[in-house]
């Protein structure tokens, strides 16, 4: 199958595209029910009163108490699994569990590859060296690094893996390398990497070699969520250098395998905590400023990169604490501070899970905390604790104190010429991703029919549906300037807790149940929002005017318009907005949000069916045009389609650098199995009328 290109889509044999051919303005409704008053009249509105144009967004905490109450009974669940535990014989099965299930969670890795490590510089010290070094993690895939290398001392030496935080300068900012001159200094072979988009590892460069879309965070959350569509996440690709780092680390004739470290600071935190349920062969662990519980971080509305929010991770009952259990019975000591964000509630209830565990295992020596008296960051005191657990550990006589250190210039620790892979033809994450769904692409037979139906259902983990939902009617609202002066509200609850906001347009006042005796419906799915786009949009307010033999309905989807998040978190999605924070929340739990709103939407439309409107028209823009478009493949009432500003493929978003579609409009691991194209083509039995498709460079607002 050729891919689905806007040129294809404008030409498409069967489709109307571009000029939608809307139908004329409604007329008065006979015989509409109205609300009487007590002496039997219908009450009319002040022609003369404006009408109400303040925002509608009633629902605010819909989406995130629908979060806070799941992760509250997978906690509730396995606190009991825990709790369960008696045995020596149990926590080992309790351990092994864990470790298979984390593998299921951030595999299947790739398969090893040459390093091809080389040395870039050196540069001596008074008590160890500093060598620079690149190797590929990845066939062509550079990765950024420094070895401290004590002098004068006995081989082999245990050796550390250091892991990054979020950064712009990776490995070169300061707090990263005292503690790797501290090691170094105490007889560690310590190898500390830039992460993927920081220090010299920028995957987008502009021209000058600097940032396209930003570091640290505003990368990866940029890389992040394209490669949901490959069934990837981030996190791999982060615990996937760790290995290989590793690898590039006990090659070394300097390092004692039989004593491997790995410590970091927050975003390194987790990678640290993730590396311990991953790696066999790290002999010791300190992650720092990360360790707390998923809980507290969703309640908290902590947002996180997605290499911190892996995928599947709650759905399989897996928390912070069960990483280092995978670890069990190696020795692990977990760092935090009392004021950091990362709550110390939390990372209290990691620390008595895992003490009980350890002591089930006959090793409650090989476990220990330490908590800071102060903020986010690798401090000093968190440093010292990790160096006298190491010395603890190697058996080493230094005790924990951290001599006086000096930081080195950026560019004395820079391993490319001028401070980015790029410039040294390194492959990108973007390049890989976009050659692998080429592959797919080319490769993949188109889906139709039954067989369609069945990828949608399965890849978007759809839940089975029985009967129509239940719903409210709100008092009817002032006037807001629809094109009918009256409407109904009506909140149809998909899920528990979950409420679709939708509008009934009509001719006179309707506080009543959904009116019987219209076969044809008008379904509108909002992009941003209905109320506003049936005010302010001209295409939604023609298209709305349906006329007198057609109901008309608008609705906002779970995390729209009325149920639109107010959170703490902040507001652009680049840098984790609610929109993201929410969608990669339904990832932890495999409920990815294309899925979810597309359930909300085959839920308003049994109950539509349910209520008389066998031929129902359903029309949808932008974001809204994604669970549409899933909805109207699979759902049988659904006769006639029309999308404004829909995305011409899932493809193109992998294979373009630039894209401007949220997390929550993807859908995880389509692209091997079919993608939007193979939809449109099923639609155009039912009429479907796409009107100007785009790209994955915009969603217009």
């Amino acid at each position: 199958m050729k891919p689905f290109t806007r040129r294809r889509l404008l030409q498409g044999a069967g489709l109307t595209l571009l000029g939608a051919s809307l139908p004329p303005l409604g007329r008065a409704q006979p015989g509409a029910a109205g609300a009487e008053g007590e002496d039997g009249a219908v009450p009319s509105r002040d022609a003369a009163s404006p009408p109400d144009a303040s925002p509608l967004n009633r629902y605010p905490r819909a989406v995130q108490e629908y979060y806070i109450r799941r992760v509250r009974e997978v906690e509730q669940a396995r606190n009991a699994r825990r709790a369960a535990l008696r045995t020596k014989a149990d926590a080992e099965r309790y351990v092994a569990e864990v470790r298979e299930r984390f593998q299921g969670v951030f595999g299947p890795f790739p398969a090893r590859t040459p390093l091809n490590p080389r040395i870039t510089a050196v540069h001596e010290r008074d008590s160890y060296r500093i060598e620079n070094v690149i190797f590929e993690s990845r066939p062509g895939f550079l990765v950024t690094a420094n070895l401290y290398v004590p002098r004068n001392q006995n081989r082999p030496l245990p050796g550390v893996l250091g892991c990054c935080g979020h950064a712009n300068s990776g490995k070169a900012l300061t707090a990263y390398q005292l503690f790797a001159q501290g090691l170094a200094r105490q007889g560690y072979v310590t190898l500390i990497f830039d992460p993927i988009g920081e220090g010299e590892r920028l995957q987008y460069t502009n021209q000058r070699l600097g940032p396209k879309y930003g570091f640290g965070t505003a990368e990866h959350t940029y890389a992040g969520v394209r490669l949901t569509l490959a069934g990837e996440h981030l996190g791999t690709w982060f615990a996937w250098d760790g290995i290989r780092a590793i690898d590039y680390l006990i090659s070394r004739p300097e390092v004692d395998p039989r004593h491997l470290g790995v410590t970091g600071n927050s975003g390194g935190g987790g990678q640290t905590t993730w590396l311990c349920a991953l790696d066999r062969r790290i002999t010791m662990a300190a992650p720092s400023c990360f360790v707390t519980t998923m809980r507290r971080n969703i309640e908290n509305e902590n947002s996180q990169d997605p290499e911190q929010f892996p995928p599947h991770l709650l759905a399989l009952g897996l928390d912070h604490s069960d990483a280092i259990a995978a670890m069990a019975p190696n020795p692990v000591k977990i760092l935090g501070q009392e004021k950091d964000f990362f709550d110390a509630r939390g990372f209290e209830e990691a620390a008595a899970r895992l003490r009980h565990l350890y002591q089930l295992l006959g090793a409650e020596q090989n476990f220990d905390s330490f908590l800071g008296d102060g903020y986010h960051g690798f401090s000093k005191s968190n440093r010292e604790a990790m160096y006298g657990w190491f010395n603890s550990q190697t058996g080493k006589s230094h005790g924990s104190s951290e001599p006086t250190l000096r930081p080195e210039k950026a560019d004395v620790l820079r391993c490319t010429p001028h401070g980015q892979v790029a410039e040294l033809g390194s492959t990108s994450l973007f390049s890989l991703g976009g050659m692998q769904s080429k592959r797919w692409r080319e490769g993949r037979n188109p889906l139709r029919g039954a067989e369609l139906k069945r990828a949608i259902a399965a890849t978007l983990m759809l839940p089975s549906r029985a009967g129509a939902p239940d719903y409210k009617i709100l008092r009817e609202a002032p006037s807001r300037g629809y094109v009918t002066p009256a409407f109904a509200n009506y909140i149809v609850e998909s899920e528990p807790g979950i409420p679709v906001v939708t509008i009934r347009l009509s001719q006179m006042p309707l506080p009543s149940r959904i009116p019987r005796g219209f076969k044809r419906a008008l379904l509108y799915v909002s992009h941003r929002g209905a109320d506003a786009e049936m005010r302010t949009d001209p295409w939604v307010r023609r298209l709305c005017a349906a006329g007198s033999d057609t109901a008309v309905f608008a609705c906002d989807l779970r995390g729209v318009g009325d149920s639109q998040p107010r959170l703490s978190t902040p507001a652009n999605p680049t840098k984790g907005g609610a929109d993201y924070f929410h969608a990669g929340c339904g990832l932890l739990f495999d409920c990815p949000t294309a899925g979810q709103r597309t359930h909300d939407l085959l839920r308003l439309l049994d109950l539509l069916s349910a209520t008389g409107h066998g031929e129902i028209h359903l029309a949808a823009r932008g974001w809204g045009a994604i669970p549409a478009t899933f909805a109207a493949v699979l759902h049988e009432s659904v006769k006639q389609v029309t999308l404004k500003h829909a995305l011409t493929s899932y493809a193109a978003i992998m294979e373009s650098e630039d894209y401007h579609w949220p997390l929550s409009s993807l859908v995880p691991d389509v692209l091997k199995t079919f993608d939007l194209p193979d939809c449109y083509e099923q639609l155009m039995k039912k009429r479907l009328e796409l009107i100007e498709p785009v790209s994955a460079e915009g969603v217009p607002d």
